[in-house]
């Protein structure tokens, strides 16, 4: 590991840290938005940007990932040139995108807004937010440097107090500009987006400067780009399969309610019944399956460079402990999760959002997602060995698969056959990288941490349903039936871990491979 970095397991934790802090700051600040705009100003907001991600995505082509790994691999060869130029030229092509991009986005923004724009209204909340295209490109590729040297504590302190910049901000110009109508109360939630950006931009800057490479007699940008075509040509290799992972995924998001809905007009459900029950699905049921993400998100950041690391030192034994080290953290954080979001499936929605219809696709869609804490640190490996192509072949393949199985079930079993479909489409991906790795580098592992867990997960749900229906067959109200019941069993769970010896599992030398 690179001298000037942490560990990766320790990079892993500030990244978690910083998110679940930075989720309680956006609830925070969704929460005062949601209370002062209502209903209808949030629905100006969310249509307020339809270009703006595919903007970013286009200018970032997928640069971020490529950097991190090829800095680190730079870094490691000890190549303090390189892990410069590959900054400058990133900096170079971003730079020039974005700005061309949202050049463009603003000429044209009256006729983007008679096309894409529902609500006239929302036109000053686009206007608002587009210049936030350009920052967060830069933004990224400063972070993907700071992710290849694995300094993970500026990256985590640029996202705090960037939330934390965002709700002073949201606070002070919604209202100031509340008085003047809704549409403008709107743009001034966007206008604190751009600001908080900014100042997260200019704190990666300064750290830069403070803690980046310093340069040698005689080197300037031109220089960098004259020798940068090779360097260009190694991050693409890397960035644009990401990019078109990155536009498939918005596709498939954006075509995804319309394939919904019609599965479940085929299958004979109305239209308003079937905008309810997607509502169910995407409103209720992915946010909190998605709740423990940023856990994974985290290990997967941190994963990459790692990874890339120890293979340029073609050192096989710290690929695979790093691997075994990724694969163990998701089984720890996934199982708990799975266990709470099958086990208290109804209790959750019904508290939470006040929907007990919701908690049988939970409860469907749970046991399934489960795979989706090992598909993370999958494809990031993948991202790291360098193989991204396959990465994109596998979420294209995956995804093409989901959809197809989403139309099919949903057309003859209505909402819970999409639900299972969606659940197919999961299984699909993680299979697929899983076997792309193996044939690849094979795994190193044992089958005994998994019995461990399963043991574990087992006496956690067994030891929090019955506490659940004692405390709620002796009159205590629903939601600290709940609340005390979850924490009981993952307090039974982390006991039952340290007892079975997982925090002093090491891995195995048992080698298992699957061709692929």
């Amino acid at each position: 590991m690179s001298q000037l970095g942490q560990s990766f397991m320790r990079g892993t934790l500030v990244l978690s840290v910083a998110a679940f802090i930075n989720r309680i700051l956006g609830f925070i600040s969704g929460m005062y938005i949601a209370r002062v705009l209502g209903a209808e100003g949030i629905g100006i907001l969310m249509m307020a940007h339809p270009l703006v991600p595919l903007v970013i995505t286009i200018t970032e082509l997928g640069l971020p990932v490529a950097i991190s790994k090829l800095v680190a691999e730079a870094q490691a060869r000890g190549e303090r040139m390189k892990v410069r130029r590959i900054l400058y030229v990133s900096l170079s092509v971003t730079g020039v995108l974005s700005v061309a991009l949202t050049t463009v986005s603003l000429l044209g923004s009256e006729w983007i807004a008679s096309i894409l724009l529902s609500d006239q209204r929302a036109y000053y909340a686009m206007l608002a937010i587009t210049p936030i295209a350009p920052i967060i490109a830069v933004s990224a590729v400063l972070k993907g440097y700071f992710r290849g040297m694995q300094q993970m504590k500026t990256i985590a302190a640029s996202d705090v107090l960037e939330h934390t910049v965002q709700i002073a901000c949201v606070l002070a110009l919604v209202h100031l500009m509340l008085p003047y109508g809704i549409a403008y109360a709107a743009a001034g939630a966007m206008a604190a987006s751009v600001v908080s950006e900014a100042i997260s931009l200019l704190f990666l800057m300064t750290s830069y400067k403070l803690y980046g490479e310093t340069k040698v007699s005689g080197e300037t940008w031109a220089s960098h780009l004259k020798q940068g075509r090779s360097t260009l040509g190694e991050l693409l290799q890397i960035g644009l399969p990401t990019t078109g992972h990155g536009v498939i995924h918005s596709l498939y998001n954006a075509f995804q309610p319309l394939l919904i809905t019609t599965s479940l007009g085929i299958y004979g459900i109305g239209t308003a019944l079937a905008t309810k029950q997607f509502g169910l699905l995407a409103g209720y049921v992915f946010p909190l399956l998605f709740m423990p993400s940023f856990i994974t998100q985290s290990l997967s950041t941190a994963l990459i460079p790692a990874i890339g690391e120890a293979a340029v030192n073609k050192n096989s034994l710290l690929i695979h402990e790093r691997m075994n080290q990724a694969m163990l953290l998701g089984l720890l954080i996934g199982a708990p999760a799975t266990v709470i979001l099958y086990e208290w499936a109804t209790p959750l929605t019904t508290q939470v959002y006040n929907s007990p219809e919701a908690g049988l696709l939970l409860k469907i869609l749970a046991p399934m997602f489960f795979l989706h804490y090992f598909d993370a640190p999958l494809h990031a490996i993948l991202l790291g060995l360098g193989r991204a192509k396959a990465a994109l072949w596998n979420y294209v393949t995956a995804t093409v698969f989901k959809g197809v199985s989403v139309f099919v079930l949903g057309s003859q079993l209505g909402i819970i056959g999409v639900a299972f479909g969606i659940g197919i489409g999961i299984l699909m991906q993680t299979l697929l990288n899983f076997f792309s790795i193996s044939s690849s580098i094979g795994f190193y592992g044992s089958i005994r941490p998994y019995i461990k867990v399963g043991i574990c997960m087992m006496l956690m749900a067994i030891c929090g349903d019955l506490t659940y229906h004692y405390l709620a067959s002796h009159g205590m109200p629903q939601l600290w039936s709940v609340i005390i019941s979850i924490i009981g069993s993952l307090f039974l769970y982390f006991a039952a871990l340290v007892v079975t010896g997982m925090f002093n599992w090491k891995s195995t030398r048992h080698r298992f491979s699957i061709p692929w």
